[in-house]
Order: C-alpha cells, then structure tokens, then sequence
C-alpha cells in the first residue's frame, strides 16, 4: 500500500510546478520585446478638409475647377517608440492579417526617441508638400523653376554658424549656379582645408561666405561644407497645404498632387468615386515606393474604396495576400496616375496597369 505522506509530496511537487509554469508562462507574455506594431491608420479625403479646413487652398486669383467622388491619402499607425511591446501583443498582432510586427530599430533607428522620430516625420510631411505642389503644378501646364540652397547644416559642420536653412546659392567662388548639382561639382573641385567662397540670398540681400572645406570622415580626399543641399521653388500660383502636424511622413505626396492637378484641371479624376493610394513623389512626378501598403489597403478599404493607386515597386507586397475588395492599380509616375485615373472614369473596366 501506498505511503500517503509520499502521495501528498508528488502531488504538492506537481501543483507547485504546475503554478511555475503558468506564472513564467505569464510573464513572458509580458515580457517586452524589440518590436513594434503597423495597423491600419485612418484615410484623409484630399478633395475635402483637414481640421475643418479645405486640405488644399489656393489664392483669389487662381482659377479652379469642381471635384467629385474621394480621393484619399492613407496611413498606418505606428506604435510609439516609448510604449514597450510585450510578447503576448506581439503574437496577437502577428496573428492579425491587417496589422504587422516589424523590428523596433526598422522604424526607430539608432534608439530613436519618439520625440524625434516626430520631428523627422514633421520635415519629411514638409518637404513631400513642396514636391507635390511642384509634380502637380508642371503637370497641369504651369513652369515651376528651383534654385539651390540649403536644406539642412550638420552640426559641428565646417558651415554651421555660416550659412543658415533657406540660404538660396546663387553662386560659387564667384561662378553663377542654378541647380544642386553645380553647387556640389563646384565645391568638390577643391581640396580639404581650401576656402570655397559661397554667394547665397538671404531675406533678400546677397552676401558672400568664405568656408573652410573639411574632409570627408570616409574619404579624406573629398571636401565637404556640412550641408545638405535642396531647392527653394519660386511658384506662379499659391496653394496652400494645410495638413497639419499630426500626419508625418512623406507617403501622401502622390496624393497631394493628384488633388492638386485635379482642383486645376477640368473634369474629375475620380468620376464620382471614392478612390485612395499611397506614395512618395519627387519633383519630377516619380512615385517612390512606402512602407505599410497592407495596412493603408485595409484602412482604405474599410472606407468604402475601390480603387487604390500603389507605387509599382510596392506591387509584390501589396499582392502578398488578399486584394481587400480593391482594384489595385500601378503607378511608378504622376502621369501614370492621371492617365489611369481619367480612363478609369470614363470607363470603370478600362484596362490600366495593375499589380496583378
């Protein structure tokens, strides 16, 4: 016969065990992990408002044409870079086919804090406004003429107290420049430790700047200044963008221009219907690819969409599991967008590029 002093042992030995597991089991999931997590965001209509306000104005004198139907721009949310991720939510958003769990550093490079992770969001909102209105303004018919200057000062940098954001180059050791590249091709035929004499405008007066070239820290045969190099557009009409802080990144640009050519144009690009898309755009109208085209699919087609516009190298992606109900059209420039859209209106089954 059994000795029940033995019994009682196992199975105290067993509970305590049992207990163990589910507390370590527990824990874990609690655990936080080096991830983040991408669901759908909301969808902003370009032809409607943004905190009560028309998304684009334009000025009293410039002549625009009614819209129909939505045409929207689409985002994902991001979670926080100060809002730990614990296994347990991890597992459950990668079980969710609209949500995605991406490494942290992937979104927050380098411990990226979140508070400048905003602020990188905030100039890349800024900068994907100028090149819209640009794409969108040359492909209505308009001339819209850039000159060199500064986009940003590193710091430290051999011109950080010299030159400041918004200084237009009009010259380089005394030879006239129009674009970036004769800005960059001009500095670098000196050497490390030369002085490169920079004419810019500044509010309006020129002045002339004398700077010490230093050497590239990978190269140190080339000359760098510690800038980086943009362009400042002189625009023939005013339209304002007056999408606000909230939204960040550069992912709406597309879009932007799309509303903008269509406000500027006759006829409507949409033919009545509630169309969305994504993508960035450069000045030229090349629509670079995004990241989160999945969730911005399925926040689009929780609004109601049918069509929604993808930039061609986010075409695989985009096509790697269902289509959300939407007819996914390809795009990799602004025309390609307009002239899809145009056919599309005028006829829903017109044949266009796709992802499929």
């Amino acid at each position: 016969m059994s000795d029940p002093s033995k019994l009682s042992a196992r199975y105290t030995t067993m509970v305590v065990a049992a207990i163990s597991l589910i507390v370590l089991t527990t824990v874990s999931f609690l655990v936080p992990v080096p991830y983040v997590t991408m669901s759908p965001g909301a969808p902003f209509n370009t032809l409607g408002t943004f905190d009560d306000k028309p998304m684009f104005t334009f000025g009293k004198d410039v002549k625009t044409y009614p819209t129909t139907g939505e045409l929207y721009f689409t985002t994902v949310s991001v979670r926080r870079a100060d809002r730990p991720l614990s296994l347990g939510a991890a597992i459950g958003a990668y079980l969710d086919p609209d949500r995605a769990v991406v490494p942290r550093d992937v979104v927050y490079p380098d411990n990226e804090t979140a508070e400048q992770s905003t602020a990188e969001s905030a100039a890349q909102l800024a900068s994907s406004k100028d090149s819209s209105r640009v794409a969108a303004l040359r492909a209505a018919g308009y001339t819209v003429t850039g000159r060199p200057s500064v986009a940003g000062l590193v710091k430290d940098g051999a011109a950080e107290k010299l030159l400041k954001v918004g200084d237009v180059f009009t010259a380089v050791d005394g030879t006239k420049v129009t674009t970036p590249d004769q800005v960059v091709k001009a500095v670098g035929t000196h050497e490390p430790g030369d002085t490169v004499r920079l004419t810019v405008e500044r509010k309006g007066k020129s002045l002339d700047v004398p700077v010490v070239t230093r050497a590239d820290p990978k190269d140190k045969s080339v000359p760098r200044i510690g800038i980086t190099i943009g362009e400042t557009y002189k625009y023939p009409i005013k339209i304002d963008n007056n999408v606000g802080r909230t939204i960040g990144g550069p992912s709406a640009g597309a879009m932007f221009a799309l509303a903008i050519y269509d406000k500027l144009t006759p006829g409507s690009l949409t033919g009545g219907r509630k169309i969305a898309g994504t993508g960035e755009i450069a000045t030229d109208g090349t629509v670079g690819p995004i990241g989160g085209i999945r969730q911005k699919m399925a926040g689009a087609a929780e609004k109601g969409v049918t069509i929604f516009l993808v930039p061609a190298a986010n075409c695989a992606e985009a096509t790697d599991g269902g289509d959300e109900g939407l007819k996914l059209v390809k795009v990799s420039k602004l025309k390609d967008a307009i002239s899809s859209l145009e056919a599309l209106a005028e006829d829903p089954k017109a044949t266009v590029p796709s992802c499929s």
